[in-house]
């Protein structure tokens, strides 16, 4: 009968089976979780002086996630939205288990009552026509960078893409000019 105390085996079966056969979750959101988890479980067993793969759920307490999370912006001088990233996987975490073996559900509460920080929206800003064209007039157009920094921002500005996004843009031309040619012929 399987030792339903140890968090490995939850840990396993959380990254494994729920995140990815039961949710079917990205694989960023999955390596998301498992950062959580890689900066977690060392904090846990520091605290509890006990070898990671030795914890059990019990070593798991609000306090020890409260002084992690205390930790987390502190010495490591994350921000508010990392703080409450790293606890919306924890919830889900203890969510996972507490659904999956009843004998935790009182454990899971505990867990899950740890609130999330209030953070101040940053606005979105945009620019205005003034600073639009200061940025467009940058780029030194009689050079080949100068004209292709130019496009692309004109590009970026024209179709509200993310830079990401533009990245991806690949050179259909050769494509589009295949047709045209056998028309000419």
């Amino acid at each position: 009968m399987p030792d339903h105390a140890l968090l490995g085996p939850w840990i396993r079966r959380f990254l494994v089976e729920h995140l990815t056969m039961e949710r079917n979750l990205s694989a960023n959101t999955r390596a998301s979780y498992r950062d959580m988890l890689t900066q977690l479980l060392p904090y846990v067993a520091r605290h509890v002086g006990r070898p990671i793969d030795r914890l059990t759920i019990a070593d798991l307490t609000p306090a020890v996630i409260r002084t992690f999370l205390a930790d987390l912006e502190g010495a490591r001088q994350c921000s508010v939205a990392t703080r409450n990233q790293r606890l919306a996987g924890i919830h889900t975490l203890v969510r996972f288990i507490g659904e999956s073996c009843p004998e935790h559900v009182e454990w899971c509460a505990q867990i899950r009552m740890i609130p999330f920080k209030k953070m101040t929206q940053v606005g979105v800003s945009y620019l205005d026509k003034r600073e639009m064209d200061a940025l467009l007039a940058a780029p030194d157009r009689s050079s080949p960078q100068g004209r292709r920094d130019y496009a692309l921002l004109l590009f970026l500005y024209n179709s509200g893409a993310r830079a990401s996004e533009a990245c991806t843009v690949q050179d259909h031309r050769r494509r589009l000019a295949c047709p045209f040619r056998a028309h000419s012929q």
